[in-house]
């Protein structure tokens, strides 16, 4: 789902979003890369790199307030998983192995996990109200080919425990409601919902339960995250202009549909005020997150290739300028996070799988 194109992107497996962008973007295979890579040399800001899943689709790692556990959604067809679930594993020290327990019903899909405050319970959104299996992907051939992803509405967001007891539903919409993270106090909750007739994000008291909405133009937002000193929210936007992008737009909302090829990263005030545009550059511009000093960004592009692959991390000013390319796959890497500390960062990338569409988690320690 996000941080939320969430690799399941709203609810597509990362293979599925890694095919389709191939397939869309470009009439041509792309060149299949020759040789396994764990780190590039270009990768000057990656030092210990180490790989921490093996096989399967695995995305969205994100640490724990003190930094200690990962949550993450994996699929794995050869492991019972035929769609995404959510594990949750203690950060291993170098060379340990990254053991991981499921956390969630096993039952329908599952996306956008995040620890809470107290480090004994997760959040994240699932589809096993709707049914225990996993949810129908839609068929692209009937729109042309496009990427697109399912706003399914059995979506919901759960609170759980690490025993994977679900303890309270925090939504209750009828249309979509996913891609959450928490604030850095623990006491907000912001996510994207459909539930007023667009794609918008919204900001929940997790004690009173109370709302507000904080985006009102059309378009996708979602993917949002708070920064690290809780004054700001990051986002990925979608912003149909022409009439022929809006009738798009809003005949696949209609079907519960969304085309996320064309998204920009966007940043505004933490009560949603001030909102305004980073990045320019076109394509697919996504899994953003504000850097430890709250100033700079990261982030995932596929700007630099006009078939529309691969995608890598980039780091951006708050202003849009000083753009610099962090990650150097020639695949995907995406889903970036630094440790509560600043000194890691955890990623979800295409490299070193032997070959095989596998996508898994990487830890390094960031280097300035």
């Amino acid at each position: 789902m996000r941080s939320s194109l969430v690799i399941l992107l709203g609810g597509l497996s990362v293979t599925a979003l890694i095919t389709a962008f191939k397939t869309v973007s470009s009439p041509v295979a792309p060149v299949r890369q020759t040789s396994d890579t764990l780190h590039y040399p270009e990768e000057t800001h990656f030092r210990n790199l180490q790989q921490l899943t093996f096989g399967g689709d695995n995305a969205e790692a994100y640490f724990s307030y003190d930094g200690k556990y990962l949550i993450f959604q994996r699929t794995s067809a050869k492991d019972g998983i035929p769609c995404d679930q959510m594990f949750v594993g203690k950060v291993p020290a170098p060379g340990e192995k990254f053991d991981y327990k499921r956390v969630s019903t096993g039952k329908g899909r599952t996306t956008c996990g995040f620890f809470t405050k107290d480090g004994k319970h997760i959040i994240y959104a699932s589809t096993h109200l709707g049914g225990e299996a996993c949810p129908p992907v839609p068929d692209r051939s009937k729109y042309g080919n496009k990427y697109i992803w399912p706003l399914y509405a059995s979506f919901d967001i759960f609170m759980a425990d690490l025993d994977g007891k679900i303890v309270k539903q925090l939504t209750t919409s009828s249309g979509y409601d996913a891609e959450a993270t928490l604030s850095p106090d623990g006491k907000k909750m912001i996510y994207t919902s459909v539930k007023d007739g667009d794609i918008e994000l919204y900001i929940m008291d997790l004690k009173t339960g109370k709302e507000q909405r904080i985006t009102h133009t059309l378009g996708y937002d979602g993917g949002a995250w708070f920064s690290p000193d809780g004054k700001k929210i990051i986002w990925r936007a979608s912003r149909p202009k022409t009439d022929a992008e809006v009738k798009e737009y809003k005949d696949l909302l209609a079907e519960n549909l969304v085309a996320p090829t064309n998204m920009e990263v966007w940043v505004a005030n933490a009560d949603g005020s001030n909102a305004r545009q980073v990045t320019a550059y076109g394509q697919a511009n996504w899994a953003p997150a504000y850097m430890p000093d709250s100033k700079r960004i990261i982030f995932a592009s596929n700007h630099e290739y006009k078939r529309g692959f691969p995608f890598n991390l980039y780091t951006i000013n708050e202003d849009g300028t000083n753009l610099h390319k962090i990650s150097r796959d020639k695949g995907f890497d995406a889903f970036p996070m630094f440790s509560p500390n600043g000194k890691k960062i955890v990623f979800c990338s295409n490299r070193n799988n032997g070959g095989t569409r596998d996508t898994n988690i990487f830890l390094a320690d960031w280097v300035e």
